[in-house]
């Protein structure tokens, strides 16, 4: 039952996101929290960059209630919108929330631990991604209060109180849930939560889903394509939670995240090849991929910074 419940829902078409401004007015959240399997939540996020109208809300926020205790995954991007995803789980549950667990070191995963702080949740962290979140969460701070401003009210850099190296295996209630470092993907510290007795990988930003990827200076692509032929993808998840996007399956976030980033290599390792210039690699052809939200912002973005990741390689 539930996996036919499941599929029913991963078949459903999802909402193009980039160009509503507000799928849940009646909340500070982007959208309302959806049950895609028993007992396993997420608020999709807009697939546009943050926002006045989205708070910050541009990346799933997800939960999991065990029976003896909610898991929450992702701090969130401040503490008003931190405070509007407790209210969603409040009206799912009367089960606490005992621990929060931040997808990687950005701010729209880490500035709302400071609501969860002031309540004495612990936070759990790759210690990658805390290490990041302690050298850019000033700026982070600075960049919500200028899109989000009131929004923004309370927010303060709040970092983890826990962190972890590979694996961490957590048991509450009739779950076990295990906290994962696959190895390097899009941003120091990705890290995935994974429930092997239901199938679901809630998957953060090793894996997108109906917007283009970023991919950023720094960002190893070759890695990011060999921890997922060899760690990812051998898990075989029934469902997918991406760290962007509406929830779906394997495949789907394969064709859109993996299949992306080999393919863009193999366009820049071309253009290399042929003599080709900075300026130049900024023109590969990535028309395949115009269908996905943010292409318009990153596709030369993306092309220039993987020219300059391969041009030494």
């Amino acid at each position: 039952m539930m996996r036919a419940l499941a599929l029913i829902l991963l078949a459903t078409p999802a909402l193009g996101s980039e160009d509503i401004p507000d799928q849940y007015p009646a909340s500070l959240l982007y959208a309302k929290p959806v049950e895609v399997i028993p007992h396993v939540f997420t608020a999709t996020g807009a697939t546009a960059p943050p926002t006045y109208e989205n708070a910050g809300h541009n990346n799933n926020l997800s939960f999991i209630v065990t029976g003896d205790g909610v898991i929450v995954i992702n701090g969130s991007a401040s503490f008003l919108l931190a405070r509007a995803l407790h209210e969603e789980i409040k009206a799912v549950t009367d089960q606490p929330v005992r621990l929060v667990i931040d997808e990687n070191g950005q701010g729209h995963a880490m500035l709302g631990n400071s609501y969860w702080a002031a309540l004495g949740v612990p936070v759990l962290a790759h210690e990658e991604a805390a290490a990041e979140f302690d050298e850019t969460a000033d700026q982070a701070l600075i960049a919500l209060r200028g899109y989000a401003r009131e929004n923004a009210e309370g927010t303060t850099i709040a970092p983890p109180t826990e962190t972890f190296t590979d694996t961490k295996t957590i048991t509450m209630g009739e779950v076990t849930v295990q906290v994962l470092h696959l190895g390097p993907a899009h941003s120091p510290g990705d890290t995935q939560v994974w429930i092997p007795q239901w199938g679901m990988m809630i998957a953060g930003d090793i894996a997108f889903h109906e917007r283009m990827p970023p991919i950023f200076e720094g960002t190893c692509t070759s890695c990011w394509i060999e921890t997922w032929d060899t760690a990812f993808a051998p898990l075989n998840p029934t469902y997918v939670i991406p760290g962007h996007g509406h929830p779906t399956n394997l495949a789907q976030v394969t064709r859109h995240t993996r299949d992306y980033v080999a393919d863009l290599r193999e366009k820049i390792a071309a253009h290399i090849a042929a003599g080709g210039d900075l300026a130049g690699a900024y023109y590969v052809d990535q028309s395949r991929w115009q269908h996905l939200d943010t292409f318009e912002d990153l596709a030369t973005k993306n092309a220039g910074v993987v020219f300059s990741e391969m041009e030494f390689e």
